[in-house]
């Protein structure tokens, strides 16, 4: 019962399942949350034949009642929530102005909205409780805006704007605040982000994380506490690039990114 207790979303495959995993080997009871339950009951079956504890619950974060049961559902069956590793998410890497009105706002409620208000329901427990740890998901698109990324960069960008006032927030509180920026990550994301783009260049090999050495991040960071993680460390150099020299970013990007009329844009660079 002293094993620290977990809650992971996006758990049912990518970085949360490889998470989940990691952890679960590393001795934390993990609790699973994603919509697809058959693939969370799997999960949890695989981690418990391996020697670990785990809780699957459905949840679907654009549902508020859904975040608040989640919460309730771990303090019931284990007592106490030590990290919150905030991974769920998902994005449609389509032209503005081919983004319905509706497909912007349910991206904004669940990338966005979804992570602050779970956050906010957590902290009672690990305020009093005197520890916790909140980790967040991020991307290389929490720092370089491109094409066609419009709404994801948006809620990315917000996500580090939020991490970062919450940590001077729960400063002496003994709470960690720890976000992770990986570049592309080789998981389901692009299945799902309604990409139509004629592709002229996809993220190299050895530029492609793996999501179990994503999970070994998140584990390196809960047990060093460490804030910040950019993986790959090359990464640094193209946030480093955007920052000093954006007309020179903004010139290099134009050249791999078309519409499929001809006008400019379009590469493949996402995560989740």
């Amino acid at each position: 019962m002293d094993q620290p207790v977990v809650i992971i979303t996006g758990a049912s495959s990518g970085i949360g399942a490889a998470a989940a995993l990691t952890l679960g080997d590393a001795g934390y009871r993990v609790v699973l949350a994603a919509r697809r339950m058959k693939r969370l009951t799997d999960l949890a079956s695989r981690i418990r034949e391996r020697g670990g504890d785990a809780l699957p619950v459905q949840t679907d974060l654009s549902q508020a009642d859904q975040v608040d049961h989640l919460v309730m559902k771990t303090l019931q069956v284990y007592g106490r929530i030590d990290i919150l590793i905030n991974n769920a998410g998902y994005g449609r890497l389509v032209w503005l102005d081919e983004q319905t009105a509706a497909a912007i706002q349910d991206q904004i409620q669940v990338n966005l909205i979804s992570p602050i208000l779970l956050t906010k329901a957590v902290l009672p427990r690990m305020i009093s409780q005197g520890s916790g740890h909140i980790i967040q998901i991020a991307s290389i698109s929490s720092w370089v805006g491109l094409p066609t990324y419009s709404i994801y960069t948006a809620f990315k960008f917000g996500l580090r704007g939020f991490m970062e006032s919450l940590s001077r927030e729960l400063m002496g509180t003994g709470i960690t605040v720890s976000v992770i920026y990986p570049g592309a990550v080789d998981t389901e994301f692009d299945q799902h982000a309604g990409v139509h783009w004629k592709i002229t260049r996809v993220t190299p090999n050895w530029l492609l994380l793996p999501a179990e050495k994503v999970s070994r991040y998140i584990l390196d960071a809960i047990q060093k506490k460490k804030k910040k993680i950019i993986v790959p460390g090359v990464m640094r150099l193209a946030i480093w690039a955007n920052t000093i020299f954006p007309r020179a970013v903004s010139w290099v990007v134009s050249k791999y990114f078309y519409r499929e009329d001809g006008k400019t844009v379009a590469w493949r660079d996402a995560q989740e």
